[in-house]
């Protein structure tokens, strides 16, 4: 039986997932991804496809992977998304198949607890405080008994905790085979069980980690896979980028400074000068960093030639080399000691690292990157990335033979996400992934949207360029809704400073004494704001969560939990950006519109996103409040509407308390509206 006839099979009505899942239905959109994956699979190339919420993709791509007899490699956005395939998606679907599949998953170094880091730990010379003692502790007593390592086991420990970067180790700091603990070392025994794996599940920084740094055994995951699926795919872009920039702080540089001070103090005493070398190299350092003691810290310096814009040339360029200078200085007499005492390679060739990095700052920006740097109150940050990933993904999928200028690829490459562009050909995604000879498929969602939700775009809120009395109108806007729903609602903000004002707003008017929870992205970790969230109303008391950023994707609270998602103004890319500068005037140097073939693509995926966080199940209803008269007034607000799910819209203020009068009463907003109710430009029409 051939794999479309397998997947065909299992997708059908009476057919295997639907004997082995309970709450298994068949839906045309997910069979037809599914096949279109088979036949990929079958013939080799690319395909991408966007699938809207409630498609069900994870399927759609796992059974014909899993069906295929191929070694599989699935990444995806975040460790979480990871988890969740490898606990419980995969897990369901070897069996519900019958197929005798090793699954693995692997992550970074900073997941798995180090042995030896741990260790380290009661050994420091620096006084550690009590609480931090007591968490190490918990960690000692979970690590005897821990098969995986995986500080993700360990209840109530954060990820970016200051404990778990005492216990875990970075490429920098690890000792290699000469680590006492190398046979029970946790990331090797990851490593080992992905390579022998059918099926591995890693994350997009991983993946990149796979591609570019050709880290020991990880490299050889990506080209032993048959077929490599990129789930979230829409984050690719912005991962690899950081994979492929180069990062160098003045922080950095001080913690090597400090780490060299301990290990030859250690390990090569009295071998040399070491006092006058490291002080060379901090005085250098300290003299440098002084370039940016007259600039705000925050600011982002766009830096076109030899130095940042705002510092002088003359400064920077003495301050770059007599650095570099010091730290060439240290490593020639590193590299003669490490000679005898071999504890010191490590350290040296993480000097070496830092050392070129430096030297490709002092280089001409190339034309197809962008350079800047940040200032902080006590660092500086020297930055530049790609533009795009185009160049690395080609390189890697397409790898070209001297005789063969235009290969194909020989495995199956499937790129999948909710949200991949606004047109037919998903440009937005296949330019900046360099997948323009990609298959393209587009799969709607399933739900009925016109049925199920609406669209306020207010008629009198002020424009966003009054930031005061925008937010205040926003938080207004809000506290109405979440009063009349008694919660359920969730408020986006493109900036932290109208996250800061519109969450104290909201706050002050639901003090302690009204039944009403307000939780504000920062004042707490995002797990535990998403757990409260999610349990709805609790004691009595309804809940507001007022967040940016990472909370615009990937949160997913079904159900009645949530009913009001309110979006403070359009998600365009902030101008002012390094990156959307350079962006731009590529944009301009190829004859494009940036506006209309940069930003405002980036506007309506990013609006998209956050409107995906409403309607998550065929039975939630709510409403989607977007606070930017734009979306009415402006010419292109009609693509920014199209890009959105096909949403019954509204725009008076009768119309807005009546869809929450139905909420409120429990039947979907949708409304039968008087036509002299109705906007000038007939906002009672279903969109598309």
């Amino acid at each position: 039986m051939s794999l479309h006839d397998q997947v065909a099979a299992a997708f059908a009505q009476d057919g295997w997932l639907s004997r082995a899942e309970p709450h298994f239905r068949p839906r045309a959109g997910q069979t037809e991804m599914a096949m279109a994956v088979a036949q990929t699979i079958e013939d080799g190339g690319v395909l991408v496809v966007e699938a809207g919420t409630g498609v069900g993709k994870t399927f759609s791509y796992l059974v014909p992977a899993l069906l295929s007899g191929q070694r599989v490699l699935v990444s995806t956005a975040t460790k979480a998304l990871q988890d969740q395939l490898y606990l419980r998606d995969l897990p369901r679907l070897v069996q519900a198949l019958g197929l005798p599949l090793r699954v693995a998953r692997l992550k970074g170094r900073s997941s798995y607890v180090c042995l030896h880091r741990l260790g380290l730990v009661h050994q420091s010379k620096v006084p550690l405080d009590p609480q931090v003692l007591r968490a190490v502790a918990r960690v000692q007593d979970w690590s005897r008994g821990t098969r995986s390592g995986d500080l993700a086991e360990l209840p109530g420990l954060a990820e970016n905790s200051t404990v778990a970067a005492l216990v875990t180790s970075t490429k920098d700091n690890c000792v290699g085979s000469s680590c006492a603990h190398w046979e029970q070392c946790h990331v090797n025994t990851a490593r080992a069980q992905a390579l022998q794996a059918d099926v591995c599940v890693v994350n997009h920084h991983l993946f990149f980690a796979d591609m570019e740094v050709r880290d020991s055994g990880v490299a050889q995951l990506l080209p032993t896979a048959g077929v490599v699926v990129i789930d979230e795919a829409h984050q690719l872009n912005e991962t690899g980028i950081q994979f492929a920039g180069w990062v160098l702080g003045t922080r950095q540089l001080q913690s090597y400074i400090k780490d060299v001070l301990a290990d030859v103090t250690l390990h090569a005493r009295g071998l040399a000068d070491w006092m006058q070398l490291l002080g060379q190299l901090e005085h250098a350092l300290n003299e440098w960093r002084a370039v940016g003691a007259g600039i705000a810290p925050g600011s982002r310096l766009r830096w076109l030639g030899a130095a940042p814009e705002g510092v002088s040339d003359k400064a920077w360029r003495g301050g770059l080399h007599a650095v570099g200078q010091s730290l060439r200085a240290l490593l020639l007499v590193l590299a003669k000691v490490a000679e005898t005492a071999h504890a010191l390679v490590a350290l040296y060739e993480r000097g070496a690292r830092l050392l070129s990095q430096l030297a490709s700052f002092a280089q001409p920006v190339p034309d197809d990157a962008v350079r800047w740097l940040e200032v902080t109150r006590l660092h500086l940050r020297l930055m530049e990335s790609p533009l795009t990933i185009a160049h690395l993904m080609r390189a890697h999928m397409q790898p070209q033979e001297a005789d063969d200028p235009a290969p194909q690829p020989s495995k199956a490459w499937v790129f999948t996400s909710a949200t991949l562009g606004d047109d037919e050909d998903l440009r937005w995604f296949t330019e900046t992934c360099g997948l323009r000879q990609a298959q393209v498929l587009r799969v709607d969602s399933p739900f009925d949207y016109a049925s199920q939700a609406v669209l306020y775009v207010p008629e009198d809120i002020p424009e966003p360029a009054q930031q005061v009395a925008h937010s205040a109108a926003v938080a207004q806007l809000a506290g109405d809704g979440a009063a009349a729903l008694g919660g359920r609602t969730l408020v986006l903000t493109t900036t932290l400073k109208a996250l800061g004002a519109i969450g104290q707003q909201l706050q002050q008017r639901f003090g302690l004494l009204e039944p009403m929870d307000v939780l504000v992205q920062g004042q707490g970790p995002k797990h535990v704001l998403m757990e409260r969230f999610r349990a709805g109303t609790l004691h009595g008391r309804g809940c507001i969560l007022v967040a940016s950023s990472t909370f615009w994707e990937g949160v997913d609270i079904p159900g009645d939990a949530l009913q009001l998602v309110v979006i403070d103004k359009l998600p365009f890319p902030p101008p002012d950006d390094p990156l959307v500068e350079a962006r731009s005037r590529q944009m301009e140097m190829l004859g494009r519109s940036p506006f209309a073939d940069y930003m405002l693509p980036e506007a309506c995926m990013a609006l998209k996103q956050g409107a995906g966080r409403l309607i998550r199940r065929e039975t939630d209803q709510g409403i989607l409040v977007v606070a930017d008269a734009r979306l009415r007034t402006k010419a292109y607000g009609k693509r920014l509407v199209a890009a959105l799910p096909p949403m019954q819209r509204i725009g008076t203020q009768e119309a807005w308390q009546q869809a929450l009068l139905q909420l409120v009463q429990g039947s979907a907003p949708v409304l039968s509206i008087p036509a002299s109710t109705r906007n000038e430009d007939d906002t009672s029409k279903d969109l598309g």
